[in-house]
């Protein structure tokens, strides 16, 4: 479990990682617990996927917060609810116009549009996005430059992928505490590549 957050001065920062066997909410929230524990505060905005352990945890520990469900998760979770594969192209396509829509009112009134042009044909698709596509759109609070950045958990992802790519040699752990070593010699080098390197964010 990994938390990467953006400081004041606009750089990315690894705030913590955790090892678990598992994603159950009690283990992301002790996770998040521990981050406010050793001091985080001032959150603006979460972004995440909609893991059920994840929210429940999030929602115990950072409810007040503002949160952005992964747009691109939103896209792959949508596919699970087309009547006919060859919708696939045609739906996608409709998803990222809302997405990219200049302002929160215009995605709305896509959304909408969207919601009842696949009423008929495809209806648990129209209901799904309905009540979730919503929960990818609070990013349009933010201001144009940082919502392309803010808007999915793709850096997340790069991040895991990064770790796994330099874990695979070492095949197996004989326990938690060897993976949390490892994992976190790595996270610590990527974090000091990231707070010396660009600025991500300009506020």
């Amino acid at each position: 479990m990994t938390a990467v957050g953006v400081t004041l001065a606009g750089k990315r920062e690894i705030l913590g990682v955790s090892v678990s066997l598992s994603e159950h909410e009690v283990h992301w929230r002790a996770f998040l617990e521990s981050l406010k524990g050793r001091g985080l505060g001032g959150i603006r905005l979460v972004t995440s996927d909609d893991h059920a352990g994840l929210r429940a945890a999030r929602l115990a520990v950072l409810g007040a917060v503002p949160w952005q469900r992964c747009q691109f998760h939103l896209q792959r979770n949508a596919q699970a609810y087309l009547p006919h594969k060859d919708m696939a192209a045609e739906v996608a396509e409709d998803i990222r116009t809302i997405f990219n829509a200049p302002d929160r009112a215009t995605a709305d009134a896509y959304l909408a549009r969207t919601v009842q042009k696949y009423e008929k044909t495809a209806s648990r698709l129209s209901q799904w996005m309905a009540a979730n596509i919503p929960e990818g759109l609070t990013v349009f609070a933010f201001p144009v430059a940082h919502r392309r950045l803010l808007r999915t958990t793709n850096g997340v992802e790069r991040l895991h992928r990064e770790v796994r790519r330099r874990a695979r040699v070492v095949s197996i752990f004989p326990n938690q505490a060897s993976c949390l070593r490892l994992v976190s010699a790595i996270h610590a080098e990527i974090s000091d590549e990231w707070l010396t390197g660009r600025t991500y964010l300009t506020f």
